[in-house]
């Protein structure tokens, strides 16, 4: 074969033995009756034999290109670093993956436009979407310019007409929480999160709503709010420490609404000479990689990123097929380590 010939098909499917119509079909994504592994064959031949780069077209030209875009939030309170959130960089993974066995190709875009998004929606053809990081207003500018299918995580509109939300049950996290924290003796607790919204707010409730059944009512104090840019955030985490962490008015727990935080949280008490938990014992949210690896081990309330992503991706087809969009709550689970230690 000439060195600069363009590789067809044809070359494609004698090189490994299949039929034509198979390299075909896996190409235009239609892949029910072909194998895994003859699919996984036949893509790792178009790579490796420069065909994939002429897949573009091919793709466009297509009802659907089987491209799903993850599109992030640019909002300025994520410091231009979304991608480095563990949160983000875990549903990614889970996408990723999710997205690799149906045979679809993944776009990540960041961005706060929704004129943008809309523009290469329709530019790529793309088979739909799924939103991080997006408040309810976004998501209503979204389905009004266009109709391709997208799946938003942590939507709290109540009526999901024309997209569906892969959402978590923050509630029951903080009723875990809440639970969890009140068995271990603890009466007075501070939640620390950087705003008093949606997810953030339920965790909270929830674990408001477990002292509240026990006979004891959380105050306005308990809530405490610090800044979402790190740096800003650091120093209301030592102010925090000097001014509630003292004395009579000490409080003996802190629940965090991320697990980052928990962790940024438990080294600014060290660096004041505080010992967790012996002093005061702290908790988080998510279940992070980097909560197994701090001392002490955190304590937390872990969240499946990957039962997540996998459920984004199965509500996105069933609106890709026609269906209504729905909301659906991932479950979560109480991962108890060494930062949380008993009052009794």
């Amino acid at each position: 074969m000439e060195e600069d010939r363009r590789v067809t098909i044809k070359d494609i499917a004698e090189r490994l033995g299949v039929s034509t119509a198979t390299v075909s079909n896996v190409i235009h994504g239609k892949t029910k009756k072909i194998s895994a592994a003859t699919v996984s064959r036949v893509q790792q031949e178009l790579e490796e034999s420069g065909y994939i780069p002429n897949m573009a077209a091919v793709l466009l030209a297509q009802n659907t290109s089987r491209i799903v875009c993850v599109v992030l939030s640019d909002d300025k309170r994520y410091e231009g670093k979304m991608l480095e959130d563990p949160f983000v960089s875990g549903v990614l993974n889970g996408l990723s993956k999710e997205l690799k066995k149906r045979n679809y190709f993944m776009m990540i875009q960041e961005e706060k436009d929704m004129g943008r998004v809309v523009q290469y929606a329709s530019m790529w053809n793309m088979a739909g979407l799924v939103l991080i990081g997006y408040c309810e207003q976004d998501y209503e500018t979204l389905r009004s310019r266009m109709h391709i299918p997208f799946v938003v995580l942590d939507s709290y509109k109540k009526q999901m007409q024309h997209f569906s939300d892969a959402g978590l049950d923050n509630l029951a996290g903080g009723e875990l929480a809440g639970r969890y924290l009140w068995e271990k003796g603890h009466r007075k607790v501070m939640y620390l999160a950087d705003n008093k919204e949606e997810c953030d707010l339920d965790r909270y409730k929830g674990m408001c709503r477990v002292f509240r059944e026990k006979g004891v009512v959380c105050g306005d104090g308990d809530y405490q709010l610090v800044s979402c840019y790190r740096e800003e955030r650091l120093k209301d985490m030592n102010r925090i420490c000097g001014t509630y962490f003292v004395g009579q008015k000490g409080y003996t727990a802190v629940f965090c609404a991320s697990d980052l935080y928990a962790i940024e949280f438990m080294r600014v008490l060290q660096d004041r000479g505080v010992e967790i938990p012996k002093d005061v014992s702290v908790m988080g949210f998510d279940g992070i990689p980097a909560g197994g690896m701090v001392s002490p081990a955190l304590t937390t309330v872990k969240q499946d990123l990957e039962e997540r992503a996998g459920m984004a991706v199965r509500l996105l087809e069933e609106l890709m097929e026609g269906g209504r969009g729905r909301s659906e709550l991932v479950g979560v689970a109480l991962v108890e380590r060494e930062s949380v230690g008993s009052v009794f």
